[in-house]
Parts: structure tokens; C-alpha cells; sequence
């Protein structure tokens, strides 16, 4: 629920700081909050006062351009004709060319509008105006309500009388509204962008929004003022109640039309002005889940609670995962880490490794010089036993050449 105050205090306009009576809180904004309609229904809301926009149907086709056919080593794209300019000779038509036509032009029959519902409309007003009445919202919102005495703010029938807008300043200071005029006043800034050209150069934050039931010149009077909207009471618009589609906006109400909301939105049992129109329910009447779920009426008619199902470890193979093999091996992290050392420069492993291959290559030289005489030993003593024979066979070819 978005309040359950029981009055609201009214207050003079000639002399804010004294109260004129008090209001029962009508029951439109105790209504739930849903900041999802209002954003739902703002966005098709705000499209309804767009213009159409399209691109000159004729543009990139006012040339008499035919293409030139195959045969003369270019693409077959129309060319403009004509001699003696840059311009003759160019590609026309095609939305690849320079100065060509628009691929997929924009129309001026887009559907621009777009229909919302009557009742999502009332509920998301009924959602803003509650929301107005919750000063965390508004002050979310950015909205600067350090001195307004309550909300929702509420004065006397004399401020819808007010004809001067110097009395309105006057009115809005002393209701505690002087730093909001100032946050607004500062705000003003250059629109960044092309919207500085088209009749849209200044951007500035929203203020207070004044709702009356009956304009006495109160409309005039606050007009001027910078951010300071007015409304009747029997013509809200969202759009006001909710800029940008974000509820909680800084409201103002006059004690007519204040009185009236009761009448034009009736309570959750009907009553409303509006045909066929009650106020939204809200899905839970008590908000404190933890607490509807502990209490004995629901705990009693629960199932009891049910254990959890025992879960086993996946199986792993120890060949392929190695915090499992070192569970089963517990050496074999040392051992592959020794193993890797090994080869690496700069460790104690390597070191070691170096000196057994230098102690294993002074030995195997060691035995070669006291086992063997040279590569070449083998060798020599083969070929001692064909130099023998072939002494003896010489005497014999001597005695045949005599």
C-alpha cells in the first residue's frame, strides 16, 4: 500500500505556516504502486503527439540517367548524362551511388500513434498520484522537499485566485518550495545536439506541479515560472504526473481538488465518476512475506520438509586427473616436479643432472684410453693379414715375367 495516513492537513495560502483544517486521505492515492504500467503506458502515451517525418519521395530520381549496357568496362548502373561537368558520367539511382536514392525510404505512413487502454491509462494516473504521496519517491525522484512540511501539500481554495506571478513565487517559497525553484532555475542548460536548431534549444528539469480544481488565474499566474506546470484536476495527464515514465513528481494540491479525487476516482468498491471504474487492488494486502510464511496458520498446513537426496562423487580416472593419482600415489607430484626440474636451467635437479652426464663422459673417455688403442686398431690388424700374403705371393710373378 503506498500510505495509510488517515488525514491530511490543509494549509492557508496568504499564510502557509498555519494549518486551515485537515482532508481525509482519499483512498486514489493509497492505491498500489506499479512503476511497470506507468512506464508501459507512458511510452504509447508519448508517441501520440509525434509528427510524421519521410525522406522527399522523388529524391535521387530528378535525373534522366539510363545505363550505358555492357561492353564499355563499368557496371551496368544508370549514368547521369550530359557532358563537360563532373557530374555527367556518374552513377544515378542506386542507393550505392553518390547522390542516388535511399535504400527502404521512410513514409509518411508509419503508424506513428498507438492505442492505449482507458483503464491501463486511470490505473497508471492513480499509481502516479499515490506515488506523489510518498516522500522517498519524490525525493528519489530528484525533487528538493527538505522544507515542504508534508505530503501530500495541500492549501486553502485562495491560491486558485492568485492573478500575479510574483504572488505565486511568494506562495511557493513560503510552502518550502524555494530550493526545488532553485535546483529548476540552475538547470537550464544548451540542448546538445541538432534539437538546439528546431525550436527546442534549452533543457531544464521538471518542478512542482500545481493541481487545481477551478482556474481563477492560477494558471496564469504560474505559468512563468520556470518548471512549474499546472493541471486540473479533472484533466490529469500522465505525462505530467510521470516525466520521462519515472512516478513520483512534486505535487501541489488546491483543497478543491484535493476534495475531488474522492468523487472522480471513487474507493476499491466503486463509486467512481468514471463508467465502470474501480481502483486497482493491490495482490497482497500485508507485504511481509517472510512473516505470512512463519506463522502457524500456514506452517501448520505445510508438508513436512523433505531431505536431500545423497549425492555421490563422479568417479575419476587417476591416468587422466592427477590430484586423484596423487590421492592413490602421494610421490607422484614430487616426482613429476623433480622430473621437469630436471630439464630446466638454474634448479637443483638440473644441476645434478649435469654432473652425472659429466661424470658418465669422463668415464666412457677413461675406458677408451686404456681398452682401446684408436678407432683405427681393428682395422690395422685386418689388414696386416692381407699385406703377409701378398709378400709371399710376389717371388712367384717375378719367376714368371723372367
Amino acid at each position: 500500500m503506498a500510505t495509510a495516513r488517515p488525514v491530511v492537513s490543509v494549509y492557508q495560502f496568504d499564510d502557509p505556516s498555519q494549518k486551515a483544517g485537515t482532508k481525509p486521505m482519499p483512498v486514489a492515492l493509497t492505491a498500489p504502486l506499479r512503476p511497470d504500467l506507468v512506464r508501459a503506458v507512458h511510452t504509447g502515451v508519448s508517441k501520440n503527439k509525434r509528427q510524421a517525418y519521410a525522406v522527399y519521395a522523388k529524391a535521387g530520381y530528378e535525373t534522366a540517367a539510363e545505363s550505358w549496357g555492357t561492353g564499355r568496362a563499368v557496371a551496368r548502373v544508370p549514368r547521369v548524362p550530359g557532358g563537360g561537368t563532373h557530374r555527367s558520367g556518374q552513377g544515378a539511382f542506386g542507393n550505392m551511388c553518390r547522390g542516388g536514392g535511399m535504400f527502404c525510404p521512410t513514409k509518411t505512413w508509419r503508424r506513428w500513434h498507438r492505442r492505449v487502454n482507458v483503464k491501463q491509462k486511470r490505473h497508471a494516473v492513480v499509481t502516479a498520484l499515490a506515488a506523489s504521496s510518498l516522500p522517498p519517491l519524490v525525493m528519489a525522484r530528484g525533487h528538493r522537499i527538505g522544507d515542504v512540511s508534508e505530503l501530500p501539500l495541500v492549501v486553502s481554495d485562495g491560491a486558485e485566485s492568485i492573478q500575479k506571478t510574483k504572488q505565486a513565487v511568494d506562495l511557493l517559497k513560503k510552502l518550502g518550495c524555494e530550493e526545488e525553484l532553485t535546483k529548476v532555475s540552475d538547470s537550464k542548460k544548451v540542448r546538445s545536439g541538432q534539437g538546439k536548431m528546431r525550436n527546442r534549444r534549452y533543457t531544464m528539469r521538471k518542478g512542482p506541479l500545481v493541481v487545481y480544481g477551478e482556474d481563477n488565474g492560477i494558471v496564469r499566474a504560474m505559468r512563468n515560472i520556470p518548471g512549474v506546470e499546472t493541471a486540473s484536476v479533472d484533466s490529469l495527464n500522465l505525462l505530467q504526473l510521470a516525466p520521462g515514465g519515472n512516478f513520483g513528481r512534486f505535487i501541489i494540491w488546491t483543497e478543491s481538488a484535493f476534495d475531488k479525487l474522492s468523487k472522480l476516482y471513487g474507493s476499491y468498491k466503486g463509486g467512481s465518476m468514471k463508467k465502470g471504474y474501480r481502483l486497482p487492488r493491490a495482490m497482497m494486502e500485508n507485504a511481509d512475506v517472510a512473516r505470512i510464511i512463519n506463522s502457524d496458520e500456514v506452517q501448520s498446513v505445510l508438508r513436512p520438509k523433505l531431505e536431500a537426496p545423497k549425492k555421490y562423487g563422479a568417479k575419476k580416472n587417476a591416468l587422466k586427473n592427477k590430484m586423484v593419482m596423487a590421492r592413490l600415489n602421494p610421490g607422484i607430484l614430487a616426482k613429476k616436479l623433480a622430473r621437469k626440474n630436471a630439464s630446466a636451467q638454474g634448479t637443483a635437479e638440473g644441476k645434478l643432472v649435469q654432473e652425472k652426464k659429466k661424470a658418465r663422459l669422463a668415464a666412457s673417455k677413461k675406458h677408451n684410453k686404456e681398452f682401446k688403442s684408436g678407432d683405427a686398431t681393428f682395422y690395422k690388424k685386418m689388414m696386416t693379414a692381407f699385406e703377409s700374403a701378398q709378400k709371399k705371393d710376389e717371388p712367384k710373378d717375378e719367376e714368371a715375367d723372367e
